[in-house]
Order: structure tokens, then sequence, then C-alpha cells
């Protein structure tokens, strides 16, 4: 018997892509009363491109929910950097939510913490019986590869995905899933807004774990680095550990979600129903090519 294949989906990472491609001609789709929809209608279409393409058994939709966390509560900074949402993509934050779960697809979102963490927990239950498939445009799910889970890379483009293993991460990276986490301490995260070791860069991080393994390898070695390297590491030390912390994804957030109530299928009348309300006429006969949800339940977040 096949293990089942379970999909996990960074919502926010489809909901983001699908605004920002379809809006950046300047036209924003919108209902006849003026909502706009366009952000939701290209999430539905890469989510089924999405699913099509990897054939799971069982599908997950996760977000964040809200922008306070412990890692804010950690670091003040932690994405301070980041502006308000266009106005247009605002309401279709709430909006999208209620599409996944009209389709009969189980929404997952705590406070408190980011999708990540709901998705490396998942991930960690899930794969202990199952093959894990990570839908997302986020590099730092990386340190979650095992040989059980695979992170799917949404690159530029319709239907191309980077999709890593172990093996494939090594090829590419030089590096173990631990040592993404370690390579974010380092050098930190600009887009995350907080700044490992000052003068620490990609290209030396990754030269210190591979001749060193890891963060402690590397600190039991210092008198053997060039004194400059070794400077900044003592004088970035605190950041150091502090930026790691806030690299790791948690595997051990309050998620309460088994896989029993995530198997894949639509439903499909409600699903049609909403659709034709937010005007998505077009997209109904994706429905058409899936089966009927396994489960009547509502899962909103």
């Amino acid at each position: 018997m096949n293990p089942s294949k379970v999909l996990l989906v960074d919502g926010m990472a489809l909901l983001f892509r699908a605004f920002y491609a379809t809006s950046y001609s300047g036209y924003i789709r919108k209902t006849k009363a003026g909502l706009p929809t366009n952000a939701v209608y290209g999430f539905i279409q890469y989510f089924f491109d999405a699913v099509d393409t990897f054939e799971p058994t069982h599908v997950v939709c996760c977000w964040d929910m809200g922008s306070t966390t412990f890692r804010t509560e950690q670091f003040a900074d932690y994405k301070a950097n980041r502006g308000e949402p266009p106005l247009e993509l605002i309401p279709q934050f709430d909006l999208v939510k209620d599409v996944v779960d009209a389709m009969g697809i189980r929404n997952v979102g705590i406070a408190g913490y980011e999708a990540d963490d709901c998705m490396g927990t998942l991930a960690k239950r899930f794969g202990a019986h199952s093959d894990v498939y990570i839908l997302t445009g986020d590099h730092d799910m990386l340190q979650l590869v095992d040989e059980r889970v695979k992170v799917v890379i949404m690159k530029k483009g319709k239907l191309n995905y980077a999709v890593y293993d172990p093996e494939s991460l090594r090829a590419e990276r030089q590096l173990t899933p631990a040592q993404i986490i370690d390579l974010k301490g380092f050098m930190g995260d600009t887009s995350d807004n907080y700044p490992g070791v000052k003068g620490i860069g990609e290209k030396t991080a990754v030269k210190l774990l591979i001749d060193y393994g890891s963060i402690e390898g590397v600190l039991e070695n210092l008198d053997q680095l060039p004194k400059g390297v070794r400077n900044k590491i003592e004088a970035g030390l605190d950041m150091l550990h502090l930026s790691r912390d806030l690299a790791t994804i948690r595997l051990d957030a309050p998620v309460s979600c088994e896989l029993v109530q995530c198997g894949w299928g639509i439903k499909k009348e409600e699903a049609s129903r909403k659709f034709e309300e937010l005007e998505f006429g077009g997209l109904v006969k994706l429905l058409e090519r899936h089966p009927e949800a396994p489960h009547a339940d509502s899962y909103a977040v």
C-alpha cells in the first residue's frame, strides 16, 4: 500500500505571488460590487496547478495570523521593515480563507506563531508515516527537508517548481537542512529584518559551515579563523545566537490537525456557489477534475 502524500500549502506565499503576478499591469480584477479578487483568483490557479502536479492524498493550507508572534517578542525589529500590504490585497486575506474553506480544504493558523511553524509541526507529525510536500516560495523552509519531507519552491512562471530533498539540497547548496538554520544565524535575513553577524555574508557563512559543520564547530575553532572573521563573530556573538533562534522553524506549535481531517477532495456544490458569487465562473471547470471531499465538516481557521 502506498503511503499517503500530504501537500502543505504556504497560503500567504501563494496569495502574495498571485497578487503581484496579476496587478503589475495596473489592472486589478474586482467583482461588479467592487471587491478586489485578483489575488484569490490567482491563488486558486496556483493551488490547482500544484495539486495536479503532485497529486496529494491530503491537503492543508497554513496561514499567518497577524504580525505579532513570539519572534517579535524576542526581537522587536523582526519583520519591522515590511510596509503595509497594498490596499486591494487587505480584504482578500479573509476572503481567500473563506474560499479555501468553501472548497472543503483544511485551514490552519495559530495566533502567536507563523505559518512556517504550523507547516514545520505538521511536516514532522505527518512525515512519520506519510510523504510530505511543502509548497512555498520561502527558502527558509529548506531546513525542514528530510527523507520523507520535500520542499517545493515556486519559481517564476507557471508550473515551474524546484523540489528539494536532502540530496538535491546538498548538491545545490553544499549544506544539510540543519545548516540552513546556522547559515541564517551568520548572515541574517534582510527580508525578515534580523542582522546575523555584521560583515559576514553568504559566501563566508557557507565556507565556515562547510569547514566546521555548525555554529558550535566554528566557535570551537575561532583561533583557526582569519583575524577579521574572528573579530566579527566575537563582536556579534549575541546576535549570532539570536538570529539562529529567529531562523529556527518550530516543530512543536500547538496545531490541532490530524491526517484524517485533511483528505483531498472538493465540496463541489459549495465551492461552485462561492466561485459564482465571486464571479469566478471560468474557474468552476477546475473543480470538476477532482474527487468530492471525503468529509463535510467546515474547517475555518
